[in-house]
């Protein structure tokens, strides 16, 4: 026979006490199961934490210093730099990062890098601008070794 209906759980129901034993054992943060910040991290948001608060949750291992992703930078940020500059050609150094062609240039400046888009090279170059492509300190000390 299908169970169409769950039977009404009743066993508690007129005790002071609801099977936790002695009373003074229900007392506290311990017997709501650490309702509170100290139970974020724990069992009771922990849908919470995984998607609005990432950060709270630990991290495993390191990342190698090779293998680090470059950082970003766009046209329209550098553009910002150059509009507060008073030189006629300025010079802008951003080393381990990667100019993208977000924006445009509207003075010209030599932009020094560790990487170009295709797009922010010929932005720039359209601009008056020049491009130099910085090598990165961990390639230059391979190159050492490789030579010696």
């Amino acid at each position: 026979m299908v169970l169409r209906k769950e039977k009404k759980n009743r066993k508690f129901f007129g005790t002071r006490r609801w099977g936790v034993g002695n009373i003074k054992n229900a007392r506290g943060a311990g017997g709501r199961g650490g309702v509170g910040e100290i139970g974020r991290l724990r069992k009771h948001d922990f849908t919470y934490i995984t998607a609005k608060a990432p950060w709270m949750l630990r991290k495993k291992g390191f990342t190698p210093v090779n293998k680090k992703k470059m950082k970003e930078i766009t046209l329209r940020q550098i553009n910002g730099m150059l509009m507060v500059s008073t030189e006629p050609k300025a010079v802008l150094e951003f080393r381990n990062y990667k100019v993208l062609s977000n924006g445009k240039l509207e003075k010209p400046a030599i932009i020094k890098a560790s990487g170009f888009s295709k797009n922010a090279a010929e932005k720039i170059r359209d601009a008056g601008g020049e491009i130099v492509v910085l090598a990165n300190k961990d390639a230059k000390a391979e190159e050492g070794k490789a030579t010696a």
